[in-house]
């Protein structure tokens, strides 16, 4: 994979696949093709009937109730690209590893919402954290997140033990599943009690409803089950 910068490479992608001529856009998944939510549905397994629309750009948009939504799929190892916009104080995030522990559905999670919003909030739920985990409270994240209303560029890499979170180019987050470290946090956060939380080899992702207005586009997923580790 090429260094290009995280929004570069996406629009790259993008066009890639669009082509239909580039053995890298075989690799990927869009999982909201031709403005669809088929590849989608609520916690209970049912079609998505309200909520999440797509606006005229193509984009999806969360605009009032409309509950988490998940994956018909689950993954294992994969590289996540996507393309978020936050409303104003507003708090969303895409959940990864989802899994269903009693009556809910809980995994790993890339936050996404309006830090500036939140001054006091604890580090690890700023913007591009493992939500209640790992912060990002790092000047490189200060420098990359100016405004809600602009679309910012996340990626997330799952791959054996490793996980790493992206923001507009920027790795933020690196951390191994199976560290003292990784237990800790665990421990240490809202998911403590839930056996093998965030460990787990297979999931769901998850689009979450705060209550806030969120925006995604072009999220692609290639699986890495199998494939070299990506560096």
């Amino acid at each position: 994979m090429t260094c290009m910068k995280s929004g570069s490479w996406l629009l790259f992608l993008v066009a890639a696949i669009l082509s239909g001529t580039e053995a890298l856009a075989q690799q990927y998944t869009n999982l909201l093709n031709n403005r669809s939510l088929a590849q989608w549905m609520l916690p209970d397994g049912a079609d998505i009937q309200q909520g999440w629309t797509f606006d005229a750009d193509g984009s999806l948009h969360l605009s009032g109730k409309g509950n988490n939504i998940l994956t018909r799929e689950e993954f294992g190892d994969f590289d996540l690209w996507f393309e978020y916009r936050i409303s104003d104080k507003g708090n969303s995030g895409i959940k990864y590893r989802v899994a269903k522990y009693g009556n809910q559905w809980l995994g790993l999670e890339y936050q996404i919402q309006d830090d500036a919003a939140f001054p006091k909030m604890a580090a690890e739920h700023y913007t591009a954290s493992v939500y209640d985990l790992f912060d990002t409270s790092s000047p490189i994240l200060q420098r990359n997140y100016k405004d809600p209303a602009a679309w910012g560029v996340g990626r997330v890499i799952v791959q054996r033990h490793r996980i790493r979170h992206w923001m507009n180019g920027n790795l933020i987050i690196d951390e191994q599943d199976d560290s003292a470290r990784f237990a800790e946090a665990i421990q240490n956060s809202k998911f403590r009690g839930q056996e093998n939380f965030g460990r787990n080899q297979q999931g769901r992702l998850m689009l979450t409803d705060h209550g806030s207005e969120v925006w995604y586009r072009n999220v692609y997923i290639r699986r890495l089950d199998g494939k070299p580790l990506v560096p």
